[in-house]
């Protein structure tokens, strides 16, 4: 089974200056999740599979309805 790791970034488009909250998960190939870790600043190296985005305000991943995928995000590996 193959493991991927992903960033969530959890934003509040209503109040930008709120500072963002970033999350890293692994998952298997078929997408459940096995552990989630809050990261306490951005990441500075592009270390993660896959990034993905909440922009509505929301605290936690089990509060957000819907989040979407960034493709080529700076934080995301290079394909190779």
């Amino acid at each position: 089974m193959k493991k991927r790791t992903v960033l969530v970034i959890l934003r509040n488009r209503f109040a930008p200056t709120e500072p963002a909250r970033f999350l890293e998960l692994e998952c298997n190939d078929k997408g459940d999740i096995l552990s989630e870790k809050k990261l306490r600043a951005e990441p500075k190296q592009p270390a993660f599979d896959e990034v993905w985005e909440n922009d509505e305000g929301k605290r936690t991943l089990d509060d957000c309805n819907r989040i979407k995928r960034i493709y080529r995000h700076r934080l995301e590996k290079k394909a190779a």
